[in-house]
């Protein structure tokens, strides 16, 4: 595959060379009207602004009809696409650090709830060129829910066939023509696949206020309490085999093992255009996590009978907080059909976290197949330690668009960055770095249907914090630099359908457990890869969105070539296949089916490869009827997920599986004000 990489690659490069290239980006995630839409949408027509998921409309949400491709799409409560916040092209972008808000550089310590957020899209390749500054892995951008100058408010009452309720209120309250409020409440009472409970309440509180037509702001704070969390058992097998089949709707583990969270993100949005070529844009963002009682229910050494012995990690009070925000300055410039952008931007955070001082409380012996009920014992915290992050990001970038011709986009990034951590024993570790980042990307259109583009980018990523079950669970792990190719084409196959089809090499340091069941470096990894995706409406009435990932995964260094870790990742999936499809029922007005089909082929389980999660097909089945009470749009939602009710295993680490929900019927209402 990399011969093959590396030849399209200089076939593309060879051929988008001489032009400047147009962004087929995606719609934008800007609010309707406001001043950085106007800006993006004079270099790029081609953007609408995304009119989904909004308060007072969010009966017509439908992932399938707004998706703009196969690669990840989620519009209020539907998800869809290859990819998703944890997994893009092999990687995890929410990891790596790179997630927006509006386009704006967001650190996230939890992502934002659907209160704040109206959408979500995945952005790798074509659809990252609407942003100054792409990043190896792709990006999360989440669309803000900006308050409408309409009043206008939307409510939804779900429930599903294990008991789960579900209630969402969203409202937009115009206090003026200039200030606008928005507001948001939600609750939820889950009844998981495995019979564990998880009670959660949030709400939200925004403004806009837009003082002249040049100028908004838009300041927000979402609150989120987990205020009863049981912890789903963990399972470990005794050896390189996956454990047996594990009990469904069953709870395993003491009642005891529980608890409780509180998850908080507030921040500031401004858009100010100083003058017609001239905008500033900034958001400054706290993300925050206080765990108490938060428990590890790990059941380990689990033999193909499904005995083993349960062991209980309970942690002392754990704080995360991340202080992070991104100011840019842009210049257009028009010239003829040309048109150009030039940014400046300024990128911070602030990473503080206390975590450690765990207790291992070992249960004893169990059966997987009985109910465990023993006693709690007596919890006595160790010490904990504390962790700073500070990193500082300053660069500048150009988009250039010629009608007709094509689109550069190309940024250079300074960055310093710099981790603190101060043991529990005493003394203090660092760790440094000061990299020069690039990225460069380069489109042309070939013809009205058929754009090309290849591009390269690196960055300094977060690799995460260390799994539950290693030896140092919860460590913080140090920024690595990472390293992305990629090519591709669009081509518009007929009307609104869009065929998008690229190859990819990301290249990492790559990090998991060792012999010593610590989480660390084992090596580099690569992943070279084949994505392709066709979207849009074959009809009136037909509506589908399809596409395909074919990964090459590779684990290079010492450990491999002595034979001490396999040269498959954990994780890897080397095909994925997705296909959704909406039809409305010609026959019944304000009726729809819709369908997906998801198939992905066997995952790497451990670190040896001698072990993997099988093969699997889901098949989900739904159905929406839209009416309107009293002139009020109302919407009737029913699915069937996992319609032919696979059994299979979900992967939480290297070796550490639980349950692959079962089927189950759920289904909603949504009454827009």
């Amino acid at each position: 595959m990399r011969t093959y990489f590396q030849v399209i690659l200089a076939c593309v490069t060879s051929v988008a060379a001489p032009a400047l290239a147009q962004s087929p980006a995606p719609a934008q995630s800007q609010g309707a009207g406001s001043p950085a839409a106007k800006l993006e949408a004079g270099n790029n027509p081609s953007l609408p602004e995304l009119p989904i998921a909004a308060t007072g409309s969010r009966a017509s949400e439908n992932a399938v009809r707004q998706a703009g491709d196969a690669f990840g799409t989620s519009i209020g409560r539907e998800t869809i696409g290859l990819y998703n916040q944890g997994n893009v092209r092999g990687f995890s972008p929410v990891a790596a650090g790179n997630v927006r808000i509006d386009g704006l550089y967001f650190d996230p310590v939890i992502v934002p709830t659907n209160r704040i957020s109206r959408a979500t899209n995945i952005r790798v390749g074509l659809s990252a060129l609407g942003n100054p500054f792409s990043a190896p892995t792709g990006l999360v951008d989440f669309g803000f829910r900006r308050p409408s100058n309409k009043l206008a408010a939307s409510m939804l009452a779900g429930i599903d066939a294990w008991g789960t309720l579900n209630t969402e209120f969203d409202a937009s309250v115009p206090i003026s023509q200039q200030l606008s409020l928005g507001v948001g409440a939600s609750l939820r009472l889950e009844n998981g696949a495995n019979a564990t409970l998880e009670n959660e309440a949030g709400g939200s509180i925004s403004a806009r206020w837009q003082p002249s037509d040049a100028l908004t702001l838009v300041p927000f704070i979402n609150l989120q309490s987990v205020y009863y969390d049981d912890h789903a058992a963990i399972y470990l097998p005794a050896g390189d085999y996956l454990p047996p089949l594990l009990p469904r709707r069953a709870r395993f583990g003491p009642r005891w093992v529980h608890g409780n969270q509180t998850e908080t993100n507030l921040g500031f949005l401004a858009d100010w255009q100083l003058a017609p070529v001239w905008m500033l844009r900034a958001g400054i963002f706290r993300s925050s996590q206080h765990r108490v009682n938060g428990m590890t229910n790990l059941v380990r050494e689990i033999t193909p009978d499904g005995n083993g012995s349960q062991r209980v990690l309970a942690d002392p009070p754990l704080d995360f907080a991340s202080l992070s925000g991104e100011i840019r300055l842009t210049r257009g410039i028009e010239d003829g059909p040309r048109r150009h952008l030039i940014h400046a931007a300024l990128r911070g955070r602030a990473g503080d976290r206390r975590f450690g001082g765990a207790n291992a409380l070992e249960l004893g012996p169990v059966n997987i197949y009985v109910p465990s009920t023993a006693p709690k014992p007596d919890i006595r915290f160790g010490p904990q330690q504390q962790d700073q992050v500070r990193q500082w990001t300053g660069g500048l970038a150009y988009e250039g668009r010629w009608q007709g011709v094509g689109e550069l986009s190309a940024g250079l990034q300074l960055s310093t960055y710099k981790k603190r951590i101060e043991l529990a024993g005493g003394g203090l570790q660092g760790t440094d770095a000061r990299p020069l980042l690039y990225n460069i990307t380069l489109a042309a259109n070939l013809s009205e249907r058929l754009i090309v583009y290849a591009g390269s980018a690196t960055g300094l990523e977060e690799s995460g914090i260390a799994p539950g079950n290693a030896a140092n669970r919860n460590e913080a792990l140090p920024a690595i630099r990472t390293r992305q190719f990629d090519t591709g084409l669009r081509y518009t196959l007929a009307g609104t359908v869009k065929l998008v089809a690229g190859v990819f090499e990301i290249s990492k340091p790559y990090y998991n457990l060792n012999s010593n069941n610590r989480f660390g470096p084992l090596g580099d990894v690569i992943n070279r890869g084949i994505e392709v995706s066709v979207a849009g409406d074959l009809s009136n009435a037909l509506s589908v969105v399809a596409g395909a990932v074919l990964l090459q995964p590779r684990v290079t260094g010492e450990a491999v070539e002595q034979g001490r870790i396999g040269d498959r990742p954990v994780g890897a999936i080397s095909r994925r296949f997705e296909a959704s499809a909406d039809w409305r029922l010609p026959f019944l007005p304000g009726t729809s089916l819709d369908t997906r089909i998801s198939y992905r082929s066997d995952e790497t389980a451990t670190v040896s490869n001698l072990t993997a999660i099988p093969a699997r097909t889901q098949v989900d089945l739904g159905g929406r009827y839209r009416f309107k009470v009293s002139g009020r749009g109302v919407l009737l939602r029913l699915q069937v997920t996992n319609l032919f009710d696979v059994q299979s295993f979900e992967l939480r680490n290297a070796g550490a599986y639980n349950l692959f929900p079962g089927r189950v019927v759920q289904g909603y209402v949504t009454v827009d004000f």
